[in-house]
């Protein structure tokens, strides 16, 4: 593993989903999962997030089509919160759901938009 894409990956991490979340998530990984918690870090934050190309509220305002066209809604919570910290408004964050409801079906849109609706409910942009 590279100890330098993961501490670059750490740092990216920690400002877009927040200190907290994080560092609960590497302090509770055990022998089973702590691999997955490094493959992450390394490759989707410090590999892929750490590039130039984009900037963190266009890598926000893609994931969070992707991963609701996915219908995943633990990864989704999290990067709603993540988006509104890079700078993604909940305007945008309609818009975006919107797409995602006519591309990728109205349960995962529905679901998509319940979500959102919690996070900005209970103030996880800070």
């Amino acid at each position: 593993m590279n100890d330098e894409l993961f501490e670059r990956g750490l740092e990216i991490r920690k400002s877009v989903l927040g200190k907290e979340f994080v560092e609960k998530s590497i302090a509770s990984a055990d022998d089973f999962n702590m691999p997955m918690q490094r493959l992450t870090t390394e490759y989707c934050w410090g590999a892929v997030w750490g590039r130039d190309g984009l900037s963190k509220k266009t890598r926000s305002m893609l994931n969070l089509a992707m991963i609701g066209a996915l219908n995943r809604p633990q990864e989704l919570k999290m990067h709603v919160a993540g988006a509104l910290r890079n700078g993604v408004t909940k305007d945008e964050i309609r818009e975006i759901l919107l797409q995602v409801a006519i591309y990728a079906g109205i349960p995962a849109g529905v679901d998509s938009f319940r979500i959102a609706r919690e996070v900005f409910a209970a103030g996880d942009e800070s």
